[in-house]
């Protein structure tokens, strides 16, 4: 019998969540159905909503009830198909979970990823899927980045952190990144064209930031959430524009009540009548087109750089996620799966 292996969630952690909150599985392959395809899961995104999931109430997707096989994004090629525009041998990217075959019917996929021996297939996690539309949207359309001025990214040397300081620079930006080692700031300045870099661990962020923004801040990209928002807001310009993205910081927490209070000094919206907003790439979906394009360019100018952490096989990827937490993984987090 050929077995499907996969991750089940049979507990909600507390704290960093622990191998013991998942079992490891193994059932038949499935067979698909009329209309539906199996897909072998060949990679498997690990990102900071794989926690999220995990909260016993609903966020901006339905929690996952404790047997059901962890969720995930994932790429995968097409072993068997019943689905005429899903052919075998295609390659697709979607919600497929933490196991090394799917039964899909194809809805919620708009396309096969493009045959292009050019483009590995990861780089489709570490710049062309929902980390590089992230990136692209939240600067350019949220944050409405112009030529002069000065943008500030937490997680800076994430997946998404590492581009929107990058699209900053193309856009004329003064970029100020902070991030958890003096490793990941080298490379933010060394390497990606980042102005200056705050290890946020061992260097105070107030004082860091009045150094290198001597202008005030225009812009400020949030991947981290927490106690960082507080010293940013004392330094807003006027119209300044925060960009809410993610709050890694605070996933950990069994739910939303249970976040860190909020920034004392928040009335500064209204002081510098500046603007917070917060979004999701799902609202992007029908401009995937115009991001991928964009990026593609200045990816073949030689302008944006990305990394992908690689960990090895689907058993550990329980241990892998908590990479994301402890500052141990550089650009986007990915386990090869087959």
């Amino acid at each position: 019998m050929q077995t499907n292996h996969q991750w089940r969630a049979v507990r909600r952690p507390v704290g960093l969540a622990q191998p013991s909150d998942f079992q490891w599985r193994g059932e038949p392959i499935p067979e698909p159905g009329p209309g539906q395809f199996l897909v072998k899961i060949l990679y498997l995104s690990l990102d900071p909503s794989n926690r999220t999931w995990l909260w016993e109430q609903q966020d901006y997707l339905p929690p996952l009830n404790l047997g059901d096989v962890m969720g995930g994004g994932a790429i995968g090629r097409i072993e068997k198909s019943n689905h005429p525009d899903f052919p075998v041998g295609g390659h697709v990217m979607g919600l497929f979970g933490w196991q090394e075959y799917c039964v899909h019917d194809g809805s919620g996929l708009t396309a096969l990823l493009p045959p292009d021996p050019n483009i590995p297939l990861t780089m489709h996690y570490g710049l062309f899927g929902h980390i590089g539309l992230t990136a692209y949207f939240g600067l350019l359309d949220i944050g409405k980045a112009k030529a002069g001025e000065t943008l500030v990214v937490s997680g800076a040397a994430g997946a998404v952190g590492s581009l929107v300081g990058q699209i900053g620079k193309i856009q004329g930006c003064r970029v100020i990144g902070i991030a958890g080692s003096d490793e990941k700031c080298k490379w933010l300045t060394g390497e990606l064209g980042f102005d200056a870099a705050i290890n946020y661990k061992r260097e105070s962020v107030p004082e860091k930031l009045t150094q290198h923004c001597p202008k005030g801040i225009d812009i400020y990209f949030d991947n981290v959430g927490g106690e960082i928002l507080e010293p940013v807001l004392d330094r807003l310009n006027l119209h300044a524009r925060i960009v809410v993205c993610g709050a890694i910081s605070q996933y950990n927490h069994a739910e939303v009540s249970e976040f860190d209070p909020g920034p004392r000094n928040i009335f500064r919206l209204v002081t510098r009548r500046a603007r917070m907003a917060g979004f999701l790439v799902f609202d992007y979906w029908n401009r995937a087109t115009e991001g991928i394009g964009a990026l593609a360019q200045w990816y073949g100018q030689g302008k944006l750089k990305y990394r992908v952490d690689v960990v090895e096989g689907l058993k550990n990827a329980p241990v892998a996620l908590n990479k994301l937490y402890d500052g141990s993984n550089s650009g986007k987090l990915v386990v090869k799966v087959a």
